[in-house]
């Protein structure tokens, strides 16, 4: 399975360092599907503490309104 097998837009960069809109930052470590669901989903490490997440791809690319930001913006390829 490929990267171009999910739908990733704008495209989520593989080992790519992105903040989140409330500062911190995260390398994003590659793309998977939920078990059950299949929804696709952004594998991701906190560079602060080691822990890693995961999170719904439609999520990682939103808008947070409230924030006036998106969720995770690149900012080191």
């Amino acid at each position: 399975m490929t990267n171009s097998d999910f739908k990733t837009e704008p495209k989520i960069k593989i080992g790519g360092i992105y903040k989140h809109y409330k500062g911190n930052i995260y390398k994003v470590l590659g793309i998977g599907k939920h078990s059950e669901t299949c929804e696709d989903m952004v594998v991701y490490q906190s560079q602060k503490d080691g822990q890693i997440w995961v999170r719904p791809i439609g999520m990682w690319n939103e808008y947070v309104s409230k924030a006036d930001a998106l969720r995770f913006t690149l900012i080191e390829e």
